[in-house]
């Protein structure tokens, strides 16, 4: 594959990573207790409208990691066993943050604070799995 079309896909895929799991972090690390101040009602109003204006961003980041990750994986010579296993736990925790993050931005839900935490930590331990498979690869 021309290089180009190489680092386009890096790029969008590194670009995309860092819109979902930027804004997990900043929803759960920085809105949700900077919001705890507010009466229950204009806090519930701000996580709806931060969620509902959030959304858009989630639903085109999944969409470009999906695209621009297995244009990735193809690209890649054959790996060993150690690097597949590694990358099918990623795969994994992938699916654990695009279903919190959807049902995050979703509109009244009482339990999105919880849920971004625990997405946060995937996507922390995504990055690290990452960062080590780019090492091995």
């Amino acid at each position: 594959m021309p290089d180009a079309i190489t680092t386009l896909a890096r790029w969008l895929h590194l670009s995309s990573v860092v819109t979902l799991i930027g804004g997990i972090l900043y929803a759960r690390f920085v809105m949700n207790p900077a919001s705890s101040t507010l009466s229950p009602d204009a806090r519930a109003g701000l996580d709806n409208d931060a969620a509902r204006r959030f959304r858009p961003l989630v639903l085109a980041a999944i969409t470009l990691l999906v695209l621009s990750g297995v244009c990735n994986f193809l690209i890649k010579r054959p790996q060993t066993a150690l690097y597949h296993a590694l990358f099918g736990v990623k795969i994994l925790l992938v699916l654990h943050v695009f279903a919190i993050a959807i049902l995050a931005s979703s509109p009244n839900n009482p339990r999105r604070a919880r849920q971004m935490f625990g997405a946060a930590i995937s996507g922390i331990v995504i990055i690290l799995i990452s960062a080590y498979l780019k090492g091995i690869a």
